[in-house]
């Protein structure tokens, strides 16, 4: 059943940004990875997780458009010249907003990323928790680090609050070991990269005042903290590969045969 059936005024909405413009590796989400473009293991782990009203992909290619006609998902067309995945969900949202005659500050849009193809239901599921608590605006997810990856600046890490909430998040090693204790007393978590709205904070996105924060660090999260806004951090039991080189690809692979038995 949808999230939303907690929230009968609300809609879920997941947005996959697909782009195949890639700088460091062109044409990514249809690349075939275990014999599925990697675009269909993020929509299929998407739809099984059974908390969508609806998945949309947003692209800027007529080739992510054809998959999408070819599989029967539904698909919208968006600017090439926009330049994050927010972006390409906050299009998304406001070509919503034109077309239906009813309140929508309240749903929930969720960017999902289209490069993410170990993602799994229960990422999805952890990621929209938090809403049942009506305080939460903006979530996203969080798993134990891998020894090898804390301090590695390709993977973001994440401190959080008593609550749950976002203190800051990192390509640094965060928190800094200096007694020789983080790691066991404080675990190192490692940021994943879906984040879910309420429209009314996505359609602030856009007009909030550049952070330097974000400009530093190329994390466009930090633009909402050091704004003000919350970021609620679920934690999730699963780990993920973000695929940006052929290498990650090959990973990748690896891991969805070992899933399938072959």
């Amino acid at each position: 059943m949808p999230a939303s059936s907690s929230l009968p005024a609300a809609q879920v909405i997941g947005v996959i940004p697909a782009r195949l413009a890639s700088t460091r590796l062109p044409r990514k989400v249809l690349r075939d990875i275990a014999g599925k473009p990697m675009l269909a293991w993020v929509h299929q782990a998407a739809s099984s997780a059974g908390v969508f009203d609806r998945l949309i992909v947003a692209t800027d290619a007529e080739e992510v458009v054809d998959l999408c006609r070819a599989q029967g998902w539904e698909c919208r067309m968006t600017s090439s010249a926009l330049t994050s995945g927010t972006d390409r969900v906050h299009a998304v949202a406001q070509e919503l907003g034109w077309a239906e005659d009813r309140d929508q500050s309240n749903d929930i849009f969720v960017n999902i990323q289209g490069d993410e193809p170990l993602l799994r239901p229960e990422h999805f599921r952890a990621l929209l928790l938090p809403f049942q608590r009506a305080e939460v605006n903006v979530s996203t997810v969080m798993t134990r680090c891998p020894a090898a990856d804390i301090g590695n600046p390709n993977v973001v890490k994440v401190v959080v609050d008593h609550d749950g909430k976002a203190l800051y998040f990192s390509r640094a090693t965060i928190p800094f070991d200096r007694e020789g204790n983080a790691g066991v007393s404080i675990p190192y978590w490692k940021h994943l990269g879906l984040y879910a709205y309420r429209k009314y904070i996505l359609d602030r996105f856009p007009g909030l005042p550049s952070s330097k924060l974000e400009s530093v660090e190329r994390l466009e999260q930090l633009r909402l903290l050091e704004n003000g806004i919350a970021i609620h951090v679920e934690p999730a039991e699963h780990d993920t590969v973000g695929v940006d080189t052929e290498a990650d690809l090959a990973t990748a692979a690896a891991s969805l045969r070992k899933q399938m038995g072959l």
